[in-house]
């Protein structure tokens, strides 16, 4: 299924059926699907049993079992009407108790899923909480200084924001969860016969099949090289099961997205088909909505760039996202990072009334090309009313001037003879 867009079929825009992939989509180049559990697998033999008994021998095996959401460990967490949100199932679920009489929700983690939950919960006329340990929404996409329009717009949309808040416990009454109690004091009351808790906390690997075969593992999944072969000689994993590395600096880095998941699928297809391709690695390209406001983001943030030991510099533009005098002409806001001791790109965040997926991969690409603050700052943009702002300026190329402002305010080329012809 079309794991997006499950919150939008959950708000009602359209049938939950129309998440779902055609069978044809495999079926149409000859592969015979088989509609079953797989119980056992040897990575050996390369033999594998599914729930019927019946098995299948292959000179190949390629894994692709994805994630499954994560609940933590807490006191209540098995109480009967706590759900995440990645399966048909879960979707079936979901929309069944909204449809039975649901009126209050509460939301467990503001990332992009979280986010997308509460907003479909809120549409469909539920008391919605939204809660998260961090100080701000969407903390793995973007910084602090990106998301106080995003706090206003989900406030104003009538969803109750909890941050800097985790759960500490949940409290039952026979197996249904009744109260959520917060580690700020805090505490969310529920009908435990009609309400629901529901978790967008992370993604855990689904590798339980391939434990104690000899598998390298690591705790964020599988371990494969840049042609997604295992250690495992004839076994290739790709997607949300795996572990993999940054682009940028070569480290591990999670990336349980599907806009990763599909080039590290067709790297793996291409080399067992007899082609020499590599993959280079995590960008991170992800994109959501938040109200009426379109967010997206790639590469580091501020805050995963100092945790990673890396000394940046940042600049900013904005500009309304059409021409200004144009009707509903909103605005746009651009975020820049880039590697202070180089100036090579090494992130970007997007906040726009309109689409932000474009801007952002204008600025993957740049990372991916490895150009710096000056490189993109040539950006040759094209203008029309109705698609831009004026052909003045663009919030990508204000972004990296501003930027490199910011570092020639430092002092920063006198430090750094070597980055002259850069500024």
């Amino acid at each position: 299924m079309i794991y997006c867009a499950i919150p939008y079929a959950i708000e009602g825009l359209f049938a939950s059926n129309k998440t779902f992939k055609r069978d044809e989509l495999v079926t149409e180049f000859g592969v015979n699907l088989v509609r079953r559990s797989v119980k056992e697998v040897d990575l050996q033999s390369k033999s594998v049993i599914d729930e019927e008994g019946d098995i299948y021998t292959a000179d190949i095996i390629f894994i692709a079992t994805g994630a499954t959401p994560i609940l933590p460990s807490l006191p209540g967490i098995d109480a009967t009407n706590i759900y995440t949100v990645k399966t048909q199932e879960d979707m079936e679920a979901l929309l069944e108790k909204i449809g039975s009489g649901a009126r209050r929700a509460v939301v467990i983690g503001a990332g992009a899923i979280g986010i997308e939950q509460a907003q479909a919960y809120r549409a469909r006329g539920l008391d919605t909480y939204l809660v998260d340990m961090a100080s701000h929404v969407l903390p793995n996409m973007i910084d602090e200084d990106m998301a106080g329009i995003l706090h206003e717009r989900i406030r104003e949309n009538g969803i109750k924001l909890m941050l800097s808040s985790c759960v500490e416990s949940i409290e039952k009454s026979d197996n249904h969860a009744k109260r959520i109690v917060l580690s700020n004091g805090e505490a969310v009351d529920l009908d435990p016969n009609n309400d629901f808790i529901c978790f967008a906390v992370g993604m855990r690997p689904n590798v339980g099949l391939f434990q104690d075969q000899g598998l390298e593992m690591e705790q964020d999944g599988i371990i494969v090289d840049n042609r997604m072969r295992t250690n495992i000689p004839g076994v290739y994993a790709a997607g949300d099961c795996c572990q993999y590395f940054s682009a940028i600096d070569g480290k591990p880095l999670n990336g349980k997205l599907a806009t990763n998941a599909v080039p590290m699928a067709k790297i793996a297809a291409r080399v067992v088909a007899g082609l020499d391709e590599e993959y280079f690695g995590f960008f991170n390209g992800a994109a959501t909505c938040s109200c009426d406001l379109r967010v997206a983001s790639t590469g580091f943030t501020c805050a995963i760039a100092e945790q990673r030991g890396i000394e940046i510099i940042v600049g900013w533009g904005e500009t309304t996202a059409l021409f200004p005098m144009m009707p509903g002409a909103g605005k746009v806001r651009v975020k820049i990072i880039a590697d202070a001791h180089d100036l090579r790109i090494i992130g970007g965040q997007v906040v726009s009334t309109l689409s932000a997926t474009d801007k952002i991969d204008i600025i993957t690409l740049a990372i991916q090309q490895r150009l710096n603050l000056r490189g993109l700052s040539k950006l040759s943009y094209s203008a029309q009313p109705w698609q831009s702002f004026m052909p003045a300026s663009s919030a990508i190329v204000d972004a990296c001037e501003n930027a490199l402002d910011n570092f020639k305010a430092q002092g920063e080329p006198l430090r750094h003879s070597e980055l002259l012809e850069c500024v």
